[in-house]
């Protein structure tokens, strides 16, 4: 699994979750996990949620800290599980550096103080599966109740805490691998 922290700004509307924009963009061929800071403006003609696009519900906001991974040798469901470790190791690490902020999961979302905190998604192309996982920079004029890094969970060197996420997601996901390889099967 490849890993970037891309220092450039990069608005978010859903178009990047399609396959080989990482590989097309930052030259990273294979299973990668990219994250980056900018605008999210998500219309519903670019939602991949469809309960999201049936409550008329487009994701918005001035500014985020953005993941997208793909992989080219996982199932949906796979991916699925893949969202909620990233999203699970996100939310470890903020009770790490801030241990007084109460944060909750439910799915794959963050809530703090039932702020939301994060959109993410997980779907499948025609060649790879693909996540995308957001956590709110600034929460003001977000359409929903929403926290953010900065005011809510304390984090405010937003780039090095993207790149800690980065490498303990790849460690985690390394280890994970490392573990099917050492047994032996059963008969």
């Amino acid at each position: 699994m490849e890993t970037l922290f891309i220092d450039k700004e990069i608005k978010y509307t859903g178009e990047q979750l399609s396959p080989h924009w990482i590989y097309k963009n930052f030259n990273i061929m294979g299973n990668a996990i990219v994250a980056f800071i900018g605008e999210c403006d998500v219309k519903l003609n670019h939602m991949v949620d469809i309960e999201d696009v049936i409550n008329n519900e487009p994701i918005y906001s001035k500014k985020m800290l953005s993941f997208i991974e793909e992989n080219y040798n996982s199932s949906l469901v796979e991916t699925v599980y893949k969202q909620r470790l990233l999203v699970t190791i996100t939310k470890e690490l903020i009770e790490k550096k801030n241990p007084s902020v109460k944060i909750t999961r439910s799915g794959d979302d963050l809530y703090i103080e039932n702020k939301k905190l994060s959109v993410s998604i997980a779907t499948k192309s025609i060649t790879s599966t693909l996540i995308h996982f957001a956590l709110n920079i600034i929460s003001e004029g977000a359409p929903v109740n929403a926290a953010d890094l900065i005011q809510h969970a304390g984090i405010t060197d937003i780039k090095g805490f993207a790149e800690e996420i980065l490498k303990l997601y790849k460690a985690e996901t390394s280890d994970i691998n490392n573990a099917a390889c050492k047994v032996r099967g059963v008969i």
